[in-house]
């Protein structure tokens, strides 16, 4: 059972504009691998606020691929793989709007949230933002770092996982009531969690 935590940063406030893509495999309760492409945007517009989170300029990207070439690389990986991100719904949103720029198909996989999921499970935390997840659990960042924020949110999920005795990360929806997202080629179906 795979599970691969991924995060984007964009460079302006259109989802499909990924400059940066960081992917971490969680494989026997660890993470395993991580990876970080720079991409470049079809449009090549960076707005400065985006560029204030994250400091990917355009010259940082003039010779990186476009989105498809960088995610092309991965197409095994994600096959019958359980993502994960924190804040889902941005995220593949930006995945979504990506693929449908270049009138790609959505691949088949299931996701999850760990934003949803660290609200759940711990629900006295003040804020579940990823860095202040990361500062609780005692993890040392840079954040907005597509690499850095998606192997800490690879590391808290674990932690999620061990707090609800849960076997494995992919099984944490089953004991928290929450029914994982879907990418089809037909479209998606979004993460949610059942009242508590």
């Amino acid at each position: 059972m795979k599970t691969i935590a991924i995060d984007f940063e964009t460079a302006n406030e259109q989802r499909g504009s990924a400059c940066s893509v960081g992917l971490a495999w969680i494989e026997d309760g660890q993470v395993t691998r991580v990876e970080e492409r720079l991409i470049r945007p079809r449009d090549m517009r960076f707005s400065g606020m985006n560029i204030a989170i994250h400091g990917i300029r355009p010259e940082h990207v003039e010779d990186s691929p476009e989105f498809p070439e960088v995610m092309d690389e991965f197409l095994e990986d994600f096959r019958g793989a359980t993502m994960i991100a924190h804040n889902a719904a941005f995220d593949f949103s930006v995945w979504r709007a990506s693929l449908d720029l270049y009138r790609q198909s959505y691949p088949e996989l299931t996701y999850l949230c760990s934003l949803k999921m660290a609200q759940r499970i711990w629900p006295h935390f003040l804020s579940h933002r990823l860095n202040l997840i990361a500062e609780h659990l005692g993890l040392r960042f840079v954040h907005h770092n597509a690499a850095e924020d998606a192997a800490v949110c690879a590391a808290a999920a674990i932690e999620m996982a061990r707090a609800v005795k849960a076997a494995t990360v992919a099984a944490i929806p089953a004991v928290i009531g929450m029914r994982p997202g879907k990418l089809t080629s037909g479209g998606y179906e979004p993460c949610t969690c059942r009242k508590a």
